[in-house]
């Protein structure tokens, strides 16, 4: 008689916290230093895409249409329209169940209000909430960028105020006040939660 053995599964791996707070140059940073098996999960978007951006490297592009249609297949994990311009962002259930099914670590890196749906979904999953350790640093921030405008700052700090409120339904805090040791940290944090 042969031996049944569980098919070995990866885990879920959420990184949010407010706009500005430096989550994409972490999470790039850390899946290139980090020894896990991390995967990153490419989020779908009606928004147009940037000037270098690609097709299935940064984000899925799809259309109002596209989107709406996926939404209605609930093939989303999560999904919502982000800051009041009309663009849905949203993550595939397949993209993560196929990472997972492959023992990969998968990294959702998303809005706090898409972090919050999936929690509810999958209270498994490793929670990690990143911030620049203030609200003044964070308009710091934001206002160095010089791409938004005063009110457009404004209305970050706002939502990011709200962000901020919900912290205890993360398991992790990463204060992101220098980048590399921000990585170190989540690594840390990835490798003890693995053991």
């Amino acid at each position: 008689m042969s031996e049944v053995t569980e098919p070995v599964s990866g885990k879920l791996v959420i990184i949010s916290g407010p706009s500005g707070a430096g989550k994409s140059t972490v999470v790039q940073k850390l899946l290139g230093n980090c020894d896990l098996p991390l995967q990153l999960s490419i989020s779908a978007t009606t928004r147009k895409p940037r000037t270098g951006e690609q097709n299935g490297v940064n984000y899925h592009f799809l259309t109002q249409e596209e989107f709406a249609q996926k939404r209605e297949d609930n093939q989303f994990l999560e999904c919502m329209e982000v800051f009041g311009r009309g663009d849905w962002y949203g993550t595939f259930r397949h993209e993560v169940t196929t990472g997972l099914v492959a023992g990969k670590w998968v990294i959702l890196e998303i809005d706090v209000d898409g972090a919050l749906s999936v929690i509810d979904e999958r209270p498994d999953a490793i929670t990690i909430f990143v911030h620049p350790g203030s609200i003044e640093e964070l308009k710091r921030r934001l206002q160095s960028r010089g791409t938004e405008t005063q009110q457009s700052i404004e209305r970050r700090l706002e939502v990011a105020r709200r962000e901020l409120a919900v912290i205890n339904r993360y398991k992790h805090e990463v204060i992101n006040d220098d980048v590399d040791r921000a990585v170190n940290e989540i690594c840390e944090i990835l490798k003890q939660t693995g053991d």
